[in-house]
């Protein structure tokens, strides 16, 4: 069968009615189990159960990838303002953050006098922040950096703003690398952290934070299926990633794309004589705890598994209620993507092209399971609907939604339940990735050569 035929049936097998069903079975997995699909879980065994006992009976014969990774186990998460007028704070410790001493540390707080992301020195200028708290916005660098930054100028721990389009929505960020890590470091609401700055510009103003945790090591599991068809020296895979963070139900992050994974798999199995090259399904753990799943499995292919992987496709939040269309566009920060990673783009841009669905290019970040793939020269793309970036009026103008918006509102947070999937974008998003694995398990010699 020629690629373009299997891509043709591929899209057309793979329906949102049908991914939904899987999506709806997952939810009621996690929610039947703790709320969650955090690694080591209930809820994260429950939902892969259902995965396992799905791909068997399509006929998959299913792996548990075991591992262990550097997870981060937090004790307290506390602040207060002292003087001048007394109040509680809710902070949200950084994972991997250093500890403050029990009962935590009190300290005027400043915020830089220049740039307010506090990115590098300059931004302190003129200030001496030796012993204080410092007060920053997020964006422009990692928050390893700022962290970076504020202790060798002195500073005695690390406030940030998430400054959220909701002045109640505050998240979990992560050192990146844990070992970088030097000073105490959390985030506030932007309601919090507004109304911090406007106290600090009447005057001096002193905070307690007891922020305290520690690296612990957790045990648990990819799941992989791989087609029993198809050149093994030539592999395409094709994840997701199933966990999710402990304070949601996840389903747009990342159950819905695992759905979808899952129908493509099923809706696969009728057309295995027609893979010419191997397919494996992979649904990854501990994405959310440092994209550490997908690490381990790329850190385990030896020369041959490398050279071997032909190309990686990626699903992530692929129903997000405020979309973008984005298409992972074949670059990184720092320049092109492994090679073929620019054809992967143009080939799935071209798919949604053809239906008159215009897209937005998703530089290849590390933010999510490609990441690995990437840094290992494997070439890599896929679909992303977004996550916690504001929309702009010019994204409005094409894709419609909310200006001023999250992508997804409900990011990280208890809302993103079903009702949070917006099944339009869920459907196109779905049917572009099958199509796409459809054409790669016949043909992958525009990206790879072979």
């Amino acid at each position: 069968m020629p690629a373009d035929i299997l891509a043709k049936k591929m899209s057309q097998a793979v329906t949102g009615e049908k991914a939904w069903r899987h999506l709806e079975a997952i939810s009621e997995a996690t929610a039947a189990n703790g709320g969650h699909r955090a690694d080591g879980s209930p809820g994260y065994e429950a939902s892969t159960e259902y995965l396992t006992r799905t791909l068997t009976a399509a006929g998959y014969k299913v792996k548990r990838q075991e591992f262990s990774f550097l997870d981060y186990e937090i004790f307290s998460e506390k602040a207060s303002v002292t003087a001048p007028n007394p109040r509680t704070l809710t902070p949200i410790i950084a994972r991997f953050s250093i500890s403050t001493p029990e009962g935590g540390l009190t300290a005027p707080v400043v915020v830089p006098s220049g740039k307010s992301t506090g990115c590098t020195a300059s931004d302190y200028a003129g200030q001496d922040v030796k012993g204080k708290i410092v007060l920053v916005d997020v964006n422009d660098c990692f928050i390893t950096q700022k962290q970076i930054t504020a202790s060798e100028m002195g500073a005695a721990a690390v406030l940030m703003n998430v400054n959220a389009p909701n002045p109640q929505l505050n998240l979990r960020y992560r050192m990146v690398p844990p070992e970088d890590a030097r000073i105490p470091i959390a985030t506030l609401n932007r309601g919090e952290a507004e109304q911090l700055k406007a106290d600090i510009a009447a005057g001096p103003v002193t905070v307690n934070v007891d922020l305290r945790g520690r690296n612990k090591m957790t045990k648990t599991y990819n799941l992989l299926a791989d087609t029993p068809t198809g050149r093994a020296d030539n592999t395409v895979v094709m994840g997701a990633h199933i966990d999710s963070v402990d304070t949601t139900p996840g389903m747009n992050d990342n159950a819905a794309a695992s759905a979808v994974l899952l129908e493509t798999a099923v809706d696969m199995a009728p057309y295995w004589k027609h893979v010419k090259n191997r397919v494996r399904f992979a649904w990854w753990a501990a994405e959310e705890k440092g994209i550490s799943g997908s690490q381990y499995y790329v850190d385990q292919l030896n020369d041959a598994d490398r050279s071997g992987t032909a190309l990686y496709l990626n699903l992530e939040m692929i129903g997000s209620p405020n979309f973008l269309r984005q298409v992972y566009n074949g670059r990184t920060a720092d320049g092109p993507g492994p090679a073929g990673s620019d054809r992967i783009s143009g080939l799935i841009g071209g798919y949604f092209a053809d239906r008159g669905l215009p897209t937005a290019g998703l530089v290849l970040d590390g933010r999510s399971d490609h990441s690995p793939f990437i840094a290992a020269g494997i070439p890599a793309g896929g679909v992303n609907a977004g996550s916690d970036a504001v929309k702009t009026p010019e994204q409005a103008k094409v894709f419609g939604g909310t200006v001023g918006e999250m992508l997804d509102p409900c990011y990280h947070q208890a809302c993103d339940t079903l009702a949070n999937v917006n099944r339009t974008i869920f459907e196109q998003n779905g049917r572009a990735m099958a199509w796409a694995v459809g054409r790669f398990a016949v043909d992958t010699s525009d990206v790879n050569g072979k």
